[in-house]
């Protein structure tokens, strides 16, 4: 009688561990595939950031369909956080073993997350490092790279990363640093914009620091490597 028991409770365990599975599935697959058509009201980043220092605190932004923003714009933000982004299926080894070499060599330990995991964490998770946060960062950048195209995961990025503090997308960042729609940024107005991705808590946009206008530079050498057409490979 207690063998059955057991194998029943074991059983009932292991389906229920199935359903949850299955309901989790599931419910990512919706948390995603809408957002493959739809503009994004909001992300999570900018949530949390409307809620900062216990009071509530509006945030900038305003959706910009990927063809109202200047090819300028898209091509810098790869030169500068990920030039394998067309090839890639969501991470970048090459740049991740890059990453832990030169660190090992004694520099600092620089980020080497693609632009499918920046959207991924922006858009559904949290700040952090824990390893829970990291799982899912890897399962929803999955399904982007599954369920979205390329150009719709750079159109998300382009509209939900943040440029300054409470400022999120290339259209509010746009009116703001230069007022001009995101349509008509230039390419170095564009590679400046780039160029605080790394840190926008930290760099300024509106009065750069030597290092900004070295990272902006050096996007700039980049986009000139890459070429416009760069973006057909999307």
């Amino acid at each position: 009688m207690s063998r059955k028991r057991h194998k029943f409770g074991l059983h009932w365990l292991l389906s229920q561990v199935a359903n949850l599975a299955i309901a989790f599935f599931l419910l990512s697959i919706l948390l995603v595939l809408p957002w493959r058509w739809l503009p994004l009201p909001t992300s999570s980043f900018m949530l949390q950031s409307m809620f900062q220092n216990g009071r509530i605190q509006p945030y900038s932004y305003r959706w910009q369909p990927y063809p109202e923003i200047s090819p300028d714009m898209a091509l810098a933000a790869i030169a500068a956080e990920d030039q394998r982004f067309p090839s890639h299926h969501g991470f970048d080894i090459d740049a991740l073993k890059q990453a832990i070499e030169e660190s090992q060599a004694g520099g600092d330990l620089r980020g080497a997350s693609t632009i499918s995991q920046q959207v991924a964490k922006n858009l559904y998770l949290w700040s952090g490092r824990s390893l829970g946060r990291k799982i899912l960062e890897a399962w929803f950048t999955v399904l982007l790279e599954l369920l979205w195209s390329k150009q719709r995961i750079l159109e998300v990025y382009l509209n939900i990363a943040q440029f300054g503090d409470r400022l999120f997308g290339v259209e509010a960042a746009g009116q703001q640093f230069f007022a001009k729609s995101a349509s008509q940024l230039s390419r170095e107005e564009a590679a400046l914009l780039a160029a605080v991705l790394p840190g926008p808590e930290i760099y300024q946009v509106d009065q750069p620091s030597p290092i900004v206008l070295r990272h902006q530079d050096w996007i700039l050498q980049q986009m000139q490597q890459l070429g416009i057409d760069y973006l057909s490979r999307l």
